[in-house]
């Protein structure tokens, strides 16, 4: 835009100074309002793109307040759901200590039942080293009773079987040993040569203290049937200080056996 003075001189070609004067002094102030206006109009467009970015930013601060409510909210359970979780740390807490200590009194507990299993066990040790001195007792004594029927069934038997059986002993019993045909060595207790219905005879026998019939069938089985094979004649006999039922001395005369008891002698 031209000054006013060069609008005037321009002006003075066509109109004379005055009127010159006054159409640039017009033509100026025209402009100028014309200028403020486009300028007025700008700022209008201006204030309402801010006023539209207000009322966003404004939105954006409902929004964010809202959500900033919806933070705080979820720290307000947050911060409830951590106060359960720590009461509910310390009531575990406490449950582990209660466990600790019952896996004190449970471990010292097991202490108590080792020590009363070493000594149980150590009582089981002397019982039955107990049980073994009174079975080695009770053998030496079983074994001195045998003995001792043996050493009068010696004595006795050579009367009684001559008058019974009429077997004549020739010198005299005794505990011995013979072999089986596979030669075997074979313990007799009371072992003894005689003359039986005329012929040679060996006298194999045995003493118990109760006789049973399994024990009848025991000494056919170990002692009669084996020694049978290598010799020609044999001649059996028990003896016994009493027998397990009535049936016993039936059985041993079905199977052939002279039973004498200790009463006899």
């Amino acid at each position: 835009m031209q000054s006013q003075e060069q609008l005037q001189r321009r002006l003075s070609a066509a109109f004379d100074e005055r009127q010159a004067a006054v159409l640039a002094e017009v033509v100026t102030e025209a402009y100028s309002e014309l200028v403020k206006t486009h300028d007025f109009n700008e700022l209008k467009e201006i204030v309402r793109e801010l006023a539209q970015a207000q009322t966003r930013t404004e939105q954006q601060v409902d929004t964010l307040a809202l959500r900033m409510d919806e933070l705080a909210q979820a720290q307000t359970r947050t911060e409830q759901q951590v106060d359960t979780l720590a009461l509910r740390m310390d009531e575990l807490a406490q449950a582990q200590t209660r466990t600790e200590q019952r896996v004190d009194t449970l471990a010292v507990r097991m202490d108590e039942l080792a020590q009363a299993q070493t000594r149980t066990e150590e009582a089981v040790r002397e019982l039955a080293e107990g049980q073994r001195d009174l079975r080695r007792q009770l053998g030496g004594l079983a074994m001195t009773v045998g003995y001792r029927l043996e050493d009068d069934a010696y004595k006795a038997l050579p009367a009684l079987m001559e008058r019974d059986h009429g077997v004549r002993v020739q010198g005299r019993l005794k505990r011995g040993y013979l072999n089986d045909a596979q030669g075997r060595s074979l313990e007799v207790n009371i072992l003894g040569n005689a003359i039986w219905e005329g012929e040679p005879a060996t006298i194999i026998g045995e003493s118990k203290s109760q006789l049973s019939a399994p024990e009848i069938e025991r000494f056919i089985r170990r002692r009669l049937q084996p020694l049978q094979q290598v010799l020609p004649r044999v001649f059996p006999v028990l003896v016994t200080h009493m027998v397990s039922g009535p049936e016993v001395d039936d059985y041993a005369r079905q199977r052939g056996i002279a039973l004498y008891y200790s009463y006899d002698f």
